[in-house]
């Protein structure tokens, strides 16, 4: 299987302007030659982490959507990054998959975090997105949901015609988001467990820069092995791009020489 080539814009955002960071994320695009096969956005790329969802929500083929399916278009790859969206009285904080046909699929985020009353004004999401990019299996989730790791557990399948062998239900796991720099430990922590447990790639795009409640994002963005070993260059406190190249031949050869997944505990989500 070819390689994965995925790009990372840790950025900073502007506090719940859309056209101003519509604009600074086409300026980011716009650099990129090569951008691989994936691009990464943070977690409310167009507004920042926000609570004022009436005001700011737009409609799945609003304004963002259209941008997303023209830089997709344009760069001959797949964008995602997750916005607000209204749709049938309700708001979510929606995760938009687009390809460069114009094609799409969402995720909409299932750990909504309390903390900052985002259960209030949100709607959880009640099904996770798994989807394909050159045969690679990959299930994005947003923020919140990497501290639960059920809802990220990945599913082996032991190989009928082989029973040392097994499949996974995803290759890469990812997470975008906007993640305080005061709760960085577990954000790095959290990324190496889920690794691990896993037997996948993880990626955790985060934002920099201080929101309109004066929290400050440190990013600390990271791609990570399946062995919990970063790969990337994990700038902490800045704005980068970066793009990674996943090795399927070393994912594949591991998983084969070191088969937890056939002793993994069989589970349903209700």
């Amino acid at each position: 299987m070819e390689d994965l080539k995925v790009t990372l814009i840790q950025s900073d955002l502007f506090w719940e302007d859309i056209d101003r960071n519509l604009a600074h994320f086409s300026q980011q695009l716009a650099t990129l030659k090569d951008p691989g096969d994936l691009i990464l956005l943070p977690e409310m790329f167009n507004t920042g982490f926000t609570m004022r969802s009436e005001k700011l929500a737009e409609a799945m083929m609003g304004k963002t959507m259209t941008w997303m399916q023209q830089q997709s278009k344009a760069k001959n790859c797949v964008l995602t990054g997750s916005l607000i969206i209204q749709e049938n009285g309700m708001y979510f904080n929606r995760l938009l998959w687009i390809r460069p046909d114009g094609t799409f699929d969402t995720y909409d985020k299932r750990h909504l975090f309390r903390m900052a009353e985002e259960d209030t004004f949100y709607t959880a999401g009640k099904k996770k997105l798994l989807t394909e990019i050159k045969g690679w299996k990959i299930c994005p989730l947003v923020c919140y949901d990497l501290r639960f790791p059920v809802w990220s557990r990945n599913k082996f399948t032991i190989n009928p015609a082989s029973a040392k062998e097994y499949k996974a239900e995803y290759d890469v796991l990812i997470y975008i988001a906007n993640w305080p720099e005061r709760r960085s430990h577990p954000w790095k922590a959290l990324l190496t467990a889920r690794a691990i447990e896993n037997q996948a790639y993880v990626i955790g795009l985060n934002r920099v820069g201080n929101d309109g409640n004066s929290i400050y994002y440190s990013g600390d963005s990271s791609v990570t092995d399946f062995k919990g070993e970063t790969i990337s260059s994990n700038q902490s406190g800045r704005e980068y791009t970066e793009t990674i190249r996943l090795d399927y031949s070393k994912l594949d050869g591991f998983r084969k020489s070191f088969p937890v997944g056939l002793d993994a505990d069989p589970f349903q989500l209700n």
